[in-house]
């Protein structure tokens, strides 16, 4: 069934259809709608995007460079398979930067990045897990994660972040309706996104490294449980 892709706007303009069909095949890889080691065939993702091809093929570029996708020589484009060791590996990263960011962004926040957390924190408040589909509780992780680094100021540290929790998401969704405590890992966000409104840099830094070592240890638990 074709996907009809609509051009929408943000404060650059409109997007081009290249970042539109990054967007989207990133989220179908993230939510392992396409599966680790799917064969990714550009003329039918142009159909089912509704885009051409070039644009597919630049989409595609952006994501074996986010370590999303693998292109092998005569063999084609592939979605990396995701290993029970990238869950050691990743989170050694992120229990590291992760509480850099965290800390940072209590520092350095503007006004206007507070506000956005306090929206967000309120979102999460309110959210309803139990009725809520996979996509929408992914999205409100994002939000958490992702406005955080980005009141950090640091584009550097934004991207790498990104980046990371992207390849952590994949592991998530492999066991996300395995995880006993789901509700206690979305909701503890709000405890770490106050943290960083209030400016309280050292406690920010503690509940975001925290955070990172409770998902792997539930994550690991999950996997090695199946």
């Amino acid at each position: 069934m074709a996907i009809e892709i609509l051009a929408t706007v943000d404060d650059a303009g409109r997007k081009s259809l290249a970042e539109i069909a990054y967007e989207s095949l990133r989220d179908r890889l993230l939510t392992l709608d396409i599966k680790p080691g799917d064969l990714l065939n550009d003329e039918q993702l142009a159909k089912e995007l509704g885009v051409g091809r070039t644009p597919v093929r630049e989409a595609l570029k952006r994501l074996e460079l986010d370590r999303l996708v693998v292109t092998y020589p005569r063999r084609g484009t592939f979605a990396t398979r995701v290993e029970v060791t990238d869950l050691a590996f990743i989170s050694e990263i992120r229990v590291q930067l992760e509480p850099v960011a965290a800390a940072r962004a209590a520092r350095v926040a503007t006004p206007a990045s507070r506000d956005h957390l306090r929206k967000v924190a309120h979102a999460v408040e309110g959210f309803d897990l139990k009725s809520a589909t996979v996509v929408e509780t992914l999205k409100l992780d994002a939000s958490v994660h992702q406005g955080i680094y980005a009141a950090a100021a640091n584009p550097h540290l934004e991207d790498v972040l990104i980046r990371y929790d992207n390849l952590a998401t994949r592991i998530w969704c492999m066991v996300l309706d395995r995880l006993p405590n789901l509700e206690h890992h979305v909701h503890e966000h709000v405890e770490l996104l106050q943290a960083v409104i209030d400016g309280e840099e050292e406690k920010a830094s503690e509940l975001a490294r925290a955070h990172v070592s409770g998902f792997e240890q539930a994550v690991r638990e999950a996997l090695f449980a199946a």
